[in-house]
């Protein structure tokens, strides 16, 4: 039960997170767990961790719409709209 929990409250955690955000957390994670198991130790799961991270982000980067930025109004609402020009 507490497993199921966890999981859940991971899952709502990542929910408003853009692309990038998100890719690199999963990025993370599966490095960590790979690192961790191919290694044995915590050094290694680190070092997943990172290498992880840094791909994930990069990856979750390239997924988010080209041409499109995002923008906050003056009540902190985040909104998508085309980028001005030059950028």
């Amino acid at each position: 039960m507490k497993k199921a929990i966890v999981l859940v409250l991971v899952g709502l955690s990542l929910a408003g997170c853009t692309q990038t955000e998100k890719g690199a957390s999963i990025g993370a994670v599966s490095g960590a767990i790979i690192g961790g198991a191919v290694t044995g130790d915590v050094r290694g799961a680190a070092v997943g961790a990172a290498i992880g991270g840094v791909s994930g982000a990069v990856i979750g980067s390239v997924a988010d719409q080209p041409g499109q930025c995002y923008y906050r109004d003056r009540y902190g609402r985040r909104y998508v709209d085309s980028c001005p020009r030059g950028y």
